[in-house]
C-alpha cells in the first residue's frame, strides 16, 4: 500500500517506533537512526529470561519490525549531513526529540522543509513541544487520571499492563500523518504534525471525562466494574472454576441471562428494572448472579451467551490467548542480527 514511501524513525521507544512500524508492515521504507553511543533504550529493557549479551530485546521487538537500521551521531558534522541526506528525498520523519534538541542539531522545521518542501514531520513529546519534562508512560498515566481510576479500593492507583499512553499518542500520529499524506496530494506540500503523550491521554478519557464534565462525578477506583452499567465488569467463577464476565449493556441482555439462569423473576424487581438501578444494586444483584453461575461450567455458559448473543468472555491469559488460531494469525516474525523476533501486528483492519 506504501511501497512508494521513504520513512526516517529518528524516534525511540514506544510511540514514535511503533508508528513507524505501522507503515513498516504497510510497505514503506523504513529506515531507524540510532546513535551509536546511545542506542534506543528499549534494547536493554530486558527480562530476566532474555540474554544479557543481545542487543535485541523482546520489548524492543515488539514496536521495531521491517526496519533498516543505521547509527548515526547528529552532533557529529558528517553524520549530521548523512542525515540530512536522508531528508532530501524522504516523505516523513518521525522524532521525539527533546525541548531544544532540533537547535541543537540545526533540524529545525524551517531547515528540514526548505531541504524538502514535502516532508511530513511527525513529532511526539511527553508533556507539550515547549516543555522539558521528562516523560514516560507511567508518569502520564499518573498525571492524566488514568491511574487513579485504575485498580480497586485496597489495591490503590494501579498503571495499565502496556504502555496505553504511548499506544494512543501512535494512533493519533498515525492518523495526523495520514491525513498529511492526503493533504499533500492536494497541496504538494508537507506539514508539521504534533502529538504530546499528555494531549493524547486526556482526548481519550471519553465516557469517564464526561461523566465528570457533566454530572460532577469522580471516578472511583472499581475494579473492572462499569460505573455507568451493571452487570459489566463483575467478575464470575464457574462450576468448574474458571472466571468469566458479562457486559449486559440493555435490558434485553439481561432478561436473556437471568431466564438462562433460572431466575426469570430478577428483571421485574424494581431493584434491577432497569439499568439505572442495578448500578445502585450491584452488589446484591452480583451475589444473586453468583449463586447460579457456580453451578454451570464455563464453556457451557459461553456456548449458550453466544448462540443467544449475550456478551461474556472467560478471563484468558497470554498463554491461552495465542493458543487461539486467531490471535496467532497476528504474530509477525523477523530476524534481527540474527535473532528471531516475533511481535504482534500494528494492523487490526482488513
Amino acid at each position: 500500500m506504501f511501497s512508494k514511501l521513504k520513512i526516517i524513525d529518528a524516534s525511540t521507544v514506544l510511540a514514535g517506533p511503533s508508528t513507524a512500524t505501522f507503515f513498516a508492515e504497510l510497505g514503506a521504507k523504513v529506515i531507524k537512526i540510532e546513535n551509536p553511543n546511545y542506542p534506543d533504550v528499549t534494547r536493554s529493557w530486558k527480562l530476566s529470561s532474555e540474554d544479557e549479551n543481545s542487543n535485541i530485546s523482546a520489548y524492543f521487538s515488539s514496536v521495531n519490525y521491517k526496519k533498516e537500521y543505521l547509527k548515526l551521531d547528529l552532533k557529529n558534522a558528517e553524520n549530521r549531513i548523512s542525515f540530512l541526506d536522508l531528508i532530501k528525498d524522504a516523505d516523513i520523519l518521525i522524532t521525539n526529540f527533546k525541548k531544544g534538541d532540533v537547535e541543537k542539531f540545526s533540524l529545525t522545521d524551517s531547515v528540514l522543509f526548505q531541504l524538502n518542501p514535502k516532508l511530513i514531520h511527525g513529532k511526539i513529546s511527553g508533556f507539550g513541544i515547549d516543555s522539558d519534562r521528562v516523560a514516560y508512560d507511567l508518569i502520564l498515566q499518573a498525571e492524566s487520571g488514568f491511574m487513579s481510576m485504575n485498580g480497586t479500593k485496597d489495591s490503590g492507583p494501579v498503571k495499565m499492563p502496556v504502555a496505553l499512553i504511548d499506544v494512543l499518542a501512535a494512533h493519533h500520529l498515525k492518523e495526523g500523518i495520514l491525513l498529511a499524506l492526503l493533504e499533500r496530494t492536494q497541496t504538494n506540500k508537507g506539514k508539521s504534525i504534533h502529538v504530546s503523550l499528555y494531549d493524547a491521554a486526556i482526548c481519550s478519557l471519553v465516557n469517564q471525562a464526561s461523566n465528570y464534565l457533566m454530572a460532577g462525578k469522580i471516578p472511583q477506583r472499581i475494579g473492572s466494574l462499569h460505573p455507568n452499567i451493571a452487570p459489566y465488569g463483575e467478575i464470575f467463577e464457574t462450576l468448574d472454576k474458571k472466571q468469566v464476565t458479562f457486559a449486559i449493556g440493555s435490558d434485553k441482555h439481561f432478561v436473556k441471562l437471568c431466564h438462562f439462569l433460572g431466575v426469570e423473576y430478577l428483571p421485574d424487581n424494581p431493584k434491577f428494572e432497569t439499568n439505572q438501578k442495578r448500578v445502585e444494586n450491584r452488589k446484591e444483584l452480583f451475589h444473586i448472579l453468583q449463586n447460579e453461575i457456580e453451578k454451570i461450567d464455563a464453556d457451557d455458559i459461553l456456548e449458550w451467551t453466544q448462540e443467544y448473543f449475550v456478551p461474556c468472555g472467560k478471563i484468558r491469559d497470554l498463554k491461552e490467548v495465542f493458543e487461539d488460531s486467531e490471535a496467532k494469525n497476528f504474530i509477525r516474525e523477523e530476524e534481527i542480527n540474527g535473532i528471531l523476533t516475533k511481535r504482534i501486528s500494528s494492523i487490526a483492519f482488513s
